[in-house]
C-alpha cells in the first residue's frame, strides 16, 4: 500500500463503486463471449482457488443457484448444513461438484453470481486477475500444456537422474543435542508434515502483528486471515496453475518466503522427491536443485553447463539437447538470504544491455549473473525457476520477473498435532506431549515453526516415556521446561568448554542487551564486546546455544527462538558474582509498557525457584543467594501493590502478570503470604487464555478466604474453566457470565456444586450458549448442593423443556435457591405448569426473573395462581417484555392487591 494512501480518509464510496462497476462490466462482457466449453475450461483452471474463495459466501451462492432452479431444496440444504456446522471447506467443495455435474447452464449462472457477490476478497482477486489477463485468457491458460514427448535416448538419463534425486531426498537428517546420536535420520515421507503456504507475501505489519500475538490469539489471528483473504497454495501449484501472475510465455519464476526454521529447505527437498517419484510436475523433464550456501564456495566465473555437471556429471553429453527445450526444465535455488553476492534486479542497464546479463548456458559468467538471467528469462527463456528466501532478503526480488509469490506460514491447527504424532513412535507419548504443549499458550504459539516443535519434542519427550514417567515430574512451568532444555545441552556438551558458567553469563549479558533493545540478530562485533570468541562456535555447546548464519554481508548469530534468548538473559542474572540491585533492575524492566520484558521477568522469577535452578546448578554451580532473595522480595512487593488495583484493564493485566510470577516461582510460602488473605478477585472484561486460568487456579488454590471471583466477559470458554475446575468450589460468589462455556462448561460446574466442601452461594451463568442438554447435570447438582442461594441462567437457549428439571429441584425441600434468573430463554406458556408447581412447593425462592421471554395470558394465569398460595415465598417477580395481553396484565395487577409485599415488574 502506498504511503499516505489513507490520509484524509478512505477513498470515497463513489470512487470504489466506479471501480467495482468497471470490473463487473468487464467480467460480464467476458462471460457473455465465452462458449460453454471455454466456461468449463475456466472453471477447471480456477477450481482449487474457487473452493477457498467461496467458503465465506457459500450460503448466498447456493441460494442464487436454487433460485435459478439449478439446485433442489435438498441439495441446498446439504450445502448450507455443512457450512452451518463449521465445515465450510467441504461445503464449497460440494457446491462446485454439484455445479460441474449439472452442466453448462449451472456453470454460467455460478459465474454470473460471482459478479453479483461482494466482500469476498479471494473471489474479487480472481475476477480482477481475469480482467488483467485481457480479452483472451484461454491462450494464457494453455501455456506449457503441449510439451513434446521426451526423446527415447533421454529417457535413460532422466530415469538415472530421478533415481539419484530420490536417493538424495528420501531421508531427512535432523540434528539433536545428544552426544551419542548427534544426527537422527528419518524417512522423509514418514516425518514430513504439510505446511500451510499462502499465495502471497504478507505486508511486514501483518507479520509483526502476528508475532505479537500469543497462544489462542495467535491461532485465531491466523485462521481469521486464512478465511478472509489469504489463499492457500500447494507446492504442486507453484507452476502451471491459476496462481501465476504474469502472461509470459518465456517461462515462470516462483518465490517462496519463510522465517528461519519454518521449513523452506525441507519443502524444497519434498518438491524434488515428489518430482523424482512421479507425483508432481510431470511437464518438467528435468529438475536441477542448488543451495545458495553451496554456490558461495564458487569464487570464479562459471557457466551453467559446469554448474550442473559439478552436481550431475552424467549430463555431460546431452546438455546441448536440453537447452533446445527449456520449457521442460525447472531450476531451484534455495536460501537467497544466504547468498554472498548481491543480485540487483532494479538495474536498468542489466535488464537491457547484453554485457550485464548471461544469455548463453555455455558462456562463463558470475554465479549471480546466471541466477539473475534465469529468473529474468534472459537465459534459457521458457524454463521455470523456484527461489526461496527469508523475508529479510525478499526485497531483492521486488523488481524481478516473479510469476508466483508465496509465503510459508508453518503449522496451522491440526498440523501441529500431526507433527508430534510423527515425531514420536509411541502415539501415547505423542498425545501426552501435545496435550501438555496445547495447554500452555507460549509453547503452543512456538509450534507454528517446525524447528521449535523439535525443541519441545526433545525437551518434553523423556518426561512422558514409560521408563521415566515415575522417576521425573513433567515441567509445570515455562521456566522448568527451558531449564531442562539448557540442562540437556550442558549434559551433552558441557565438557567441551572449561567454564560453561562463564560462557552462559557472557551470552546472557548479550541476550539481555538484545531484549532491552529488541535486537535478535548479533554479529561478530557483539560477541567480541561480551568476550565471546567466534572460534568457540566450533564446539557443540555454543552451536546449540546460538545459531550461526553466514549471510551475504557478514556472519550473524541468533538464538533458536526469542524465548530462548529471554531465558538465557534471565539466567545470567543468577550467574554474575556481582550481587548488584536486582530489585531495581526488575522494576525498571517492569516499567516498560510495551511488554518486551514480560517473559524475561517470568523467567527470572521462575529461576528463583529450586525446582528450576537445581538441574542447572549441577553444571553451573550455585545461583547467587542474594539475587534469589532479592527476586522474592520484589515479587512480594509487586503482588501486595497490585492487589486491589483492578478497576482498570491495565490494573487487571498487571495483577495477572504478578500471578504469573507466583506461578513460575512455585513458591507456596510466598504465595500464601501475599494472596492468602485475599477476599475479592475481579478480571471482568479481560480476555484470559487457558494458561491464565491455570495460573489463577494455582493462586486461588493457595487462598484460604477467597469470597468473590468475577470473570465475566473473559472469554475463558470450557477450556479455561477446565483449568479452574479444581478450585471454583472455594468461592462464595462466582460470576462467569458471557464466557461461551456451553453445556460442557456447566457439566464441570455441576461437579463443583456436588463437592461436599462447596461454598458457592451465588452463581452467574448468563449469556453462555447453554441449551437444555446441560440441565440434567445442573438439576442433579442442585438437589444435593446445600450452599447455592442465587442462580442466574439468563440469556441462554434453554427453552421450555429445560425448565422441567430445575422445577423438580426447586420442589426438593433441601433446595436453598432464593433467586433464580431465567430471562431471555425463549420460555412460553408450555413451561408455566412446571414453574407454578415448583413455586407452590418451594419454601426458599424469593426472586424470579422471567423477563424477555414469550409467556402469554395462559402462562401468566397459572403463575398468578401459584403466587396466591400462602406458602409461596416469592417477593419479587420480573415479567416485562413478554407476550401477554391486557387480561394477563390484569391478573398480575390483582396480585398486588392480594399480596401487598409482592413486587411485580410488567
Amino acid at each position: 500500500m502506498a504511503e499516505g494512501s489513507n490520509r484524509g480518509g478512505d477513498p470515497t464510496s463513489s470512487t470504489r463503486m466506479r471501480m467495482d462497476t468497471g470490473l463487473n462490466t468487464a467480467i460480464t462482457e467476458f462471460l457473455t463471449k465465452c462458449d460453454d466449453y471455454q466456461l468449463f475450461q475456466l472453471t477447471k483452471f480456477y477450481r482449487d482457488r474457487l473452493e477457498q474463495a467461496i467458503e465465506e459466501g457459500v450460503e448466498g451462492l447456493s441460494l442464487m443457484l436454487t433460485g435459478e432452479d439449478h439446485f433442489s431444496g435438498q441439495e441446498y440444504h446439504k450445502v448450507t448444513e455443512l457450512a452451518e456446522k463449521g465445515n465450510r471447506a467441504a461445503s464449497s467443495k460440494l457446491l462446485l461438484n454439484l455445479v460441474m455435474e449439472k452442466g453448462s447452464r449451472a456453470r454460467r449462472v455460478m459465474w454470473e453470481s460471482f459478479v453479483k457477490m461482494h466482500r469476498l476478497p479471494k473471489l474479487d482477486k480472481i475476477l480482477k486477475e481475469m480482467q488483467e489477463l485481457g480479452p483472451d485468457p484461454f491462450d494464457y491458460m494453455n501455456i506449457g500444456r503441449g510439451l513434446s514427448e521426451i526423446p527415447s535416448h533421454l529417457k535413460d538419463v532422466q530415469q538415472k537422474h530421478k533415481e539419484r534425486l530420490r536417493v538424495q531426498t528420501e531421508t531427512l537428517r535432523v540434528n539433536t543435542i545428544l552426544i551419542k546420536e548427534k544426527v537422527k535420520i528419518f524417512q522423509l515421507v514418514t516425518l514430513y508434515t504439510e505446511l500451510t503456504v499462502i499465495s502471497t507475501v504478507r505486508d511486514r505489519t501483518l507479520v509483526e502483528h502476528e508475532l505479537l500475538a500469543r497462544g489462542r490469539d495467535h491461532e485465531e489471528w491466523r485462521e481469521k486471515h486464512l478465511r478472509r483473504e489469504l489463499e492457500k497454495i500447494r507446492t504442486d501449484q507453484l507452476f502451471e496453475s491459476s496462481f501465476s501472475r504474469r502472461k509470459s510465455k518465456s517461462g515462470s519464476s516462483a518465490a517462496v518466503s519463510g522465517v528461519a526454521g519454518i521449513g523452506k529447505t525441507t519443502m524444497v527437498q519434498k518438491i524434488v522427491y515428489d518430482w523424482a517419484t512421479g507425483k508432481i510436475y510431470p511437464h518438467f523433464q528435468f529438475v536441477f536443485s542448488f543451495k545458495f550456501r553451496d554456490l558461495n564456495a564458487i569464487n570464479c566465473r562459471i557457466n551453467l553447463r559446469n554448474l550442473i555437471l559439478d552436481l550431475y556429471p552424467y549430463f555431460r553429453n546431452i546438455l546441448g539437447e536440453l537447452w533446445k527445450n527449456p520449457e521442460g526444465l525447472l531450476f531451484i535455488f534455495d536460501g537467497l538470504d544466504e547468498f554472498k553476492d548481491s543480485i540487483d534486479f532494479d538495474n536498468n542497464r542489466r535488464n537491457t544491455e547484453a554485457d550485464y546479463m548471461c544469455t548463453d548456458p555455455e558462456d562463463r559468467c558470475e554465479v549471480s549473473e546466471i541466477v539473475y538471467s534465469l529468473i529474468q528469462h534472459k537465459l534459457l527463456p521458457g524454463c521455470s525457476v523456484l527461489v526461496t528466501s527469508r523475508p529479510t532478503a525478499l526485497h531483492l526480488l521486488e523488481k524481478a520477473e516473479i510469476s508466483v509469490w508465496a509465503e510459508i506460514l508453518g503449522f496451522v491447527g491440526e498440523e501441529r498435532k500431526e507433527y508430534f504424532n510423527k515425531y514420536f513412535e509411541d502415539q501415547a507419548v505423542a498425545a501426552a506431549v501435545f496435550k501438555h504443549v496445547e495447554e500452555n499458550e507460549l509453547l503452543y504459539t512456538m509450534c507454528y515453526n517446525p524447528s521449535y516443535c523439535w525443541i519441545l519434542g526433545l525437551s518434553l519427550g523423556p518426561f512422558f516415556t514409560q521408563r521415566d514417567r515415575k522417576q521425573q515430574r513433567v515441567p509445570k512451568t515455562i521456566t522448568q521446561l527451558y531449564s531442562y532444555y539448557i540442562y540437556n545441552i550442558l549434559k551433552n556438551h558441557g565438557r567441551e568448554i572449561e567454564s560453561p558458567r562463564d560462557v552462559l553469563l557472557k551470552a546472557g549479558e548479550m541476550a539481555f542487551t538484545g531484549v532491552s533493545e529488541k535486537k535478535i540478530v548479533f554479529r561478530n562485533g557483539d560477541l567480541i564486546k561480551y568476550n565471546l570468541q567466534p572460534s568457540q562456535f566450533l564446539s557443540g555447546f555454543m552451536m546449540e546455544l546460538l545459531e550461526r548464519d553466514d549471510s551475504a554481508q557478514s556472519v550473524v548469530y541468533t538464538f533458536p527462538h526469542l524465548t530462548i534468548q529471554e531465558f538465557v538473559a534471565a539466567l545470567a542474572q543468577f550467574l554474575t558474582p556481582d550481587p548488584g540491585d536486582i530489585r531495581k533492575l526488575l522494576s525498571e524492566a517492569h516499567s516498560k509498557e510495551d511488554g518486551r520484558f514480560e517473559i524475561f521477568l517470568r523467567f527470572v522469577v521462575g529461576l528463583s525457584s529450586s525446582h528450576s535452578a537445581r538441574p542447572l546448578e549441577q553444571f553451573l554451580g550455585p545461583f547467587l543467594h542474594q539475587k534469589i532473595c532479592g527476586v522474592i522480595d520484589w515479587v512480594k512487593e509487586k503482588v501486595e501493590r497490585e492487589i486491589g488495583k483492578t478497576e482498570s484493564e491495565t490494573g487487571k493485566r498487571d495483577l495477572l502478570n504478578t500471578f504469573h510470577y507466583l506461578f513460575e516461582s512455585q513458591n507456596q510460602t510466598l504465595a500464601r503470604v501475599t494472596v492468602g488473605s485475599m477476599e475479592t478477585l475481579t478480571f471482568s472484561g479481560l480476555r484470559l487464555t487457558p494458561i491464565d486460568c491455570a495460573v489463577l487456579s494455582h493462586v486461588i488454590g493457595l487462598c484460604d478466604t477467597i469470597k468473590h471471583l468475577d470473570l465475566q466477559k473473559c472469554s475463558i470458554q470450557c477450556e479455561g474453566l477446565q483449568r479452574l475446575g479444581t478450585v471454583v468450589h472455594k468461592c462464595q460468589v462466582l460470576r462467569l457470565g458471557s464466557n461461551k462455556l456451553g453445556d460442557s462448561g456447566v457439566k464441570l460446574l455441576s461437579e463443583a456444586l456436588r463437592n461436599p466442601h462447596c461454598k458457592i452461594q451465588e452463581l452467574e451463568l448468563c449469556d453462555n450458549d447453554l441449551t437444555n442438554s446441560c440441565i440434567k447435570d445442573l438439576s442433579s447438582a442442585l438437589t444435593t448442593n446445600r450452599s447455592l442461594t442465587c442462580l442466574d441462567l439468563s440469556n441462554n437457549k434453554l427453552g421450555n423443556s429445560a425448565v422441567k428439571l430445575p422445577s423438580e429441584a426447586l420442589r426438593n425441600p433441601d433446595c436453598k435457591i432464593q433467586k433464580l434468573g431465567l430471562w431471555g430463554n425463549d420460555l412460553t406458556d408450555s413451561c408455566s405448569e412446571d414453574l407454578s408447581s415448583a413455586l407452590s412447593a418451594n419454601l426458599s425462592l424469593t426472586v424470579l426473573k422471567l423477563s424477555y421471554n414469550k409467556l402469554g395470558d395462559s402462562g401468566v394465569k397459572l403463575l398468578s395462581a401459584a403466587l396466591r398460595n400462602p406458602d409461596c415465598k416469592i417477593q419479587e417477580l420480573e415479567l416485562s417484555l413478554n407476550q401477554f395481553c391486557p387480561n394477563g396484565k390484569r391478573n398480575l395487577e390483582s396480585l398486588r392487591e392480594s399480596r401487598p409485599g409482592l413486587r411485580v415488574e410488567i
